[in-house]
């Protein structure tokens, strides 16, 4: 007898904007094992039809982080039961950095824990004035386990990701862009439009040249900066020889006439 799978990640795409929702309101969007892998498989398919894709929550909330009721259940079974939460999430987590569009977090309400993660595995995050953003599993006698030990010192330092991650301090949507763990702090009253507005600018974007200085910035930040130049040095002569730099190049150049 086949158990029906509840759908928690849903997804749609208006034109170049592709939105995944993470769909569970009532627990806050809380991070199980199902929803980590329908959010893998809904990022592939949405970056497949889409040049940027919103990744938010339902009902006013981005993610609270792991579901404690799953956790609490699978911790009978041991690490064995434990680790697809973990893993399928981190997948997700990981594949953004390798999909070829921009993918933008849309953050209103908390984002907490793994929620707080998902954050920053993406490449852009845009938060409400609202946001309560904060790693919170030192609160609980937790440690994280979607990233925060790993991405947080790369994005802010590690003096201020460990006290970060030691206090779970919340941090509001200004003190995240101030940390630069967000690109913009959008108010309230017009968040939606504001919103709107960034991803059709970003859609309406050369998605190759968008792809390629994505590649280029995830990969230069593993290598020595000589080979990361090296690297852009031969990425721009091979882009300057496509159509679409052709066509930027005549375009920027016709206004001066």
């Amino acid at each position: 007898m086949s158990t029906q799978v509840t759908q928690v990640v849903r997804t749609r795409v208006e034109g170049a904007v592709g939105h995944v929702l993470l769909d569970r309101p009532e627990v806050m969007n809380a991070i199980t094992v199902e929803l980590g892998a329908q959010l893998e498989r809904a990022l592939t398919e949405v970056a497949s039809a889409a040049r940027v894709v919103l990744i938010r929550g339902a009902g006013g909330n981005f993610c609270a982080g792991g579901d404690f009721k799953e956790l609490q259940r699978l911790r009978a079974g041991g690490p064995g039961e434990m680790a697809p939460l973990f893993d399928n999430f981190g997948r997700a987590c990981a594949l953004i950095a390798t999909l070829p569009v921009p993918v933008v977090a849309v953050v209103e309400g908390y984002a907490m824990a793994g929620g707080f993660e998902l954050m920053q595995s993406c490449d852009i995050a845009l938060v409400s004035e609202d946001a309560r953003i904060s790693d919170t599993h030192a609160n609980f006698g937790q440690i994280p386990g979607g990233g925060s030990t790993q991405r947080l010192p790369r994005l802010v330092g590690r003096q201020r990701a460990l006290a970060h991650i030691l206090t779970g301090d919340r941090l509001s949507g200004t003190e995240a862009v101030a940390w630069g763990l967000a690109y913009q702090c959008l108010p309230d009253n017009g968040f939606e439009e504001a919103v709107a507005a960034f991803a059709e600018r970003l859609g309406g974007m050369d998605p190759r040249a968008l792809g390629t200085a994505k590649r280029l910035v995830y990969e230069g930040l593993r290598l020595p900066l000589a080979d990361g130049l090296a690297l852009e040095r031969a990425a721009v002569l091979d882009h300057l020889g496509g159509a679409a730099a052709g066509a930027g190049i005549e375009t920027f150049t016709a206004r001066g006439e």
